[in-house]
């Protein structure tokens, strides 16, 4: 289909792209990679009157150590993210769930800032930044706005951006030590995950001492598995990892569509999480 008509900014830095964007309000929207945003234009499921395209504006793609801590620019491609050292070394799960994302095209046009930003909950990413403890910076009119993972994203396909705000980087705490594993479900290759699993593991002694678990597609935002984490902490076998995990879809409110049930989704969340959390705790 044909996209409807609107008006097109081509900023050539970060606060060009904040005045368009604050000129725009509402209505504006910000391309990236494109991914996700042309195939709403092209089915009319968005109709912004401003599109501000953020392609050029330099600073905004790579990857840097700052410390402890890795900082991911927003429009840093999958592909990139998937092969960078830095990420590869210290934050394996993201760069491991990123190769799971789509197929090669999309990889290589799409970025980890669109994707958040986009805030759909059976995305990948999402909970892969979530289990991270990850952080996201927006730049706005009033400055730079740092923006914790597990408060950016507040509801179906809507973050914690204001409209008049810029995602410009994405700061990743460096994993070093932990095992990780990203696991998913999903019908056919290269489609939205049904279910999906981002797990981190630290071990202890032969135990885990503490884990992280977050869900992809268990509701409208990605989520947390606190019950399961809680339970997992000291397992120390395959058993103890299984029991843990049916805690995993407790508190979740996963949805009913076409692709599944949400007792079906429970189920997946369940044993997923079992998997994932063998992989990342090397017991599997």
């Amino acid at each position: 289909m044909i996209p409807p008509a609107f008006d097109y900014a081509r900023p050539g830095s970060i606060e060009e792209a904040v005045r368009a964007l604050a000129d725009g309000g509402e209505d504006a929207k910000v391309l990236a990679g494109g991914q996700s945003l042309l195939p709403l234009l092209r089915m009319r499921l968005a109709f912004p009157e401003l599109v501000v395209d953020v392609g050029r504006v330099p600073g905004l793609s790579g990857v840097r150590e700052d410390g402890d801590t890795l900082v991911i620019g927003a429009m840093t491609t999958h592909h990139d993210v998937i092969h960078d050292p830095l990420v590869r070394r210290h934050a394996g799960l993201l760069a491991a769930a990123t190769a799971t994302v789509a197929d090669p095209a999309v990889r290589h046009r799409g970025t980890l800032g669109g994707s958040l930003a986009h805030a759909d909950p059976a995305g990948d990413l999402p909970a892969v930044v979530l289990a991270l403890d990850a952080e996201l910076v927006a730049q706005g009119p009033g400055g730079r706005r740092v923006i914790p993972a597990r408060e950016f994203f507040v509801d179906y396909l809507q973050s914690a951006l204001a409209p008049d705000e810029l995602l410009t980087e994405v700061r990743v705490p460096k994993a070093d030590g932990w095992g990780f594993h990203y696991e998913k479900f999903h019908r056919v290759a290269q489609s939205w995950a049904i279910v999906g699993v981002a797990a981190l593991v630290r071990r202890d002694d032969g135990h885990i001492a503490e884990a992280r678990v977050a869900l992809t597609n268990m509701g409208a935002t990605p989520l947390r598995a606190h019950a399961a984490e809680e339970a997992l902490a000291g397992a120390g076998d395959a058993e103890a990892v299984a029991r843990a995990a049916q805690e995993a879809a407790d508190g979740t409110h996963p949805a009913q569509d076409t692709s599944a049930s949400p007792e079906y989704r429970a189920h997946l969340a369940r044993v997923l999480t079992g998997r994932a959390v063998l992989t990342a705790a090397g017991m599997g």
